[in-house]
């Protein structure tokens, strides 16, 4: 296991939930929801934190269909981390699978007493902390980085 602090987003139409972890890679804590209308400015964002964190990498929640193929929610994501991958150069950008993680996260909330339309924020947050938890499970297991590795295209 690779030692160092990592970040997660789980990429939405309207908010961004970016998440965390310490740099043994043991515990993954929310950090914020960027609000995801206004791309620039979510990029602008999304590389401050970067830049307060620095993290060894990046993971993004890429979404896949239960079959696991990639629809037009994918290809968003998959522009959208190129922009990413640019703005916080050197920093590796991955995506993982992220399949049933609102679900998982919503049922997680809803289960503690958090009602839907006041949770909505939380639940982008808490998206990204089960895709970062998922990541570091994957590479504990493989001893390799979780998903593919985003190439910047210039």
């Amino acid at each position: 296991m690779r030692r160092g602090r990592r970040l997660a987003i789980d990429v939405g139409d309207a908010r961004i939930g970016v998440a965390s972890c310490d740099p043994d890679g043991v515990l993954a804590t929310p950090v914020e929801t960027v609000p995801g209308r206004d791309v620039p400015a979510a990029h602008r964002r999304l590389q401050q934190i970067a830049q307060e964190y620095e993290p060894i990498e990046i993971v993004v929640g890429l979404p896949r269909s239960l079959s696991g193929g990639e629809g037009p929610a994918a290809a968003k994501v998959r522009a959208f981390v190129q922009e990413l991958a640019r703005s916080v150069a050197p920093v590796p950008v991955r995506l993982v699978d992220e399949r049933m993680t609102t679900v998982t996260a919503t049922q997680g909330l809803r289960a503690s007493g958090v009602k839907s339309k006041k949770g909505r924020s939380v639940i982008d947050q808490a998206a990204a902390v089960i895709i970062l938890q998922n990541a570091l499970e994957s590479e504990r297991v493989s001893g390799n980085p979780p998903g593919e590795s985003v190439e910047v295209v210039i």
